[in-house]
């Protein structure tokens, strides 16, 4: 299996930055897809960008693309999310997830980073 560890969440006043990061280790697979998410209580997750390994092609989804950076270090088997200019509305729990290739879902999710945007 895949194992997917976030890091980096935390408080921050809004206008502020975060960066998070995603190591994945197990059965990873040599091509795949690695993606970020994030959901509120009670809300359906959201996708917000997506990575493909190894070649670095990227997706983002929505208006966080203008304020949001996704990108990998591969040697350490992590992948980024660096989030700047963000509001209260950021606030959520968010969490990668990892996709195989040929595959159209997300297999393996971590267990989240809490961002909280204060005002």
């Amino acid at each position: 299996q895949v194992q997917l560890v976030e890091s980096g969440g935390g408080l921050v006043q809004a206008g502020g930055s975060l960066r998070l990061s995603c190591t994945a280790s197990g059965q990873i697979g040599s091509s795949h897809t690695m993606g970020w998410f994030r959901q509120v209580p009670g809300k359906h997750r959201e996708l917000l960008a997506t990575i493909f390994i190894p070649t670095g092609t990227i997706r983002y989804e929505g208006p966080v693309k203008d304020r949001f950076t996704i990108s990998t270090d591969s040697s350490k088997n992590t992948v980024f999310l660096q989030m700047n200019s963000l509001t209260p509305e950021d606030t959520a729990l968010y969490s990668c997830a990892h996709r195989p290739r040929g595959s159209t879902t997300f297999g393996f999710w971590g267990q989240g980073t809490q961002v909280t945007v204060s005002s």
